[in-house]
C-alpha cells in the first residue's frame, strides 16, 4: 500500500483516524477500561490485571500516550498512568461529532 496522503485531509480527520487506530487493539481498550474503572493513577497493576508481558503492556501504553489519551508521571523508578481528562473530552467530542452526522434515512430513499 502506498504512502498515506494525510495532507489531503483535515486536522480533525487525521486526529480521529489516529485515535481510532490506537483504539483498534483489545489490549488498549482493556487498559483504558482499567484506568477508567480505577479512577486513579496506576503503575504495576496492569501486568497482573491483563496477563500480558510487561514489554507488551509498555508498547500499548506508548501508543495510548502518543495520542495523548493517557498521561504518565515518574515516581522513582516507576511510571504511574492515568486518563488525561482534557484529551479524553476532545476524543469524546471527535467520536460524538462523527456519530451525530448520521441521520436515519427514510426507508424509501435508502439503498
Amino acid at each position: 500500500m502506498g504512502v498515506t496522503k494525510s495532507n489531503l485531509f483535515t486536522e480533525e480527520q487525521n486526529d480521529l483516524a489516529n485515535v481510532a487506530k490506537a483504539f483498534a487493539h483489545p489490549a488498549r481498550i482493556a487498559i483504558i477500561q482499567y484506568l477508567l474503572k480505577s479512577n486513579a493513577c496506576i503503575n504495576g497493576h496492569l501486568v497482573a490485571e491483563l496477563g500480558l508481558a510487561q514489554a507488551t503492556i509498555s508498547q500499548h501504553l506508548r501508543a495510548l500516550k502518543d495520542i495523548g489519551i493517557i498521561q504518565g508521571t515518574i515516581e522513582g523508578v516507576s511510571v504511574s498512568y492515568c486518563i488525561n481528562p482534557k484529551r479524553w473530552e476532545e476524543v469524546k467530542n471527535l467520536f460524538s461529532g462523527i456519530f451525530e452526522l448520521y441521520k436515519n434515512p427514510n426507508q424509501q430513499n435508502c439503498c
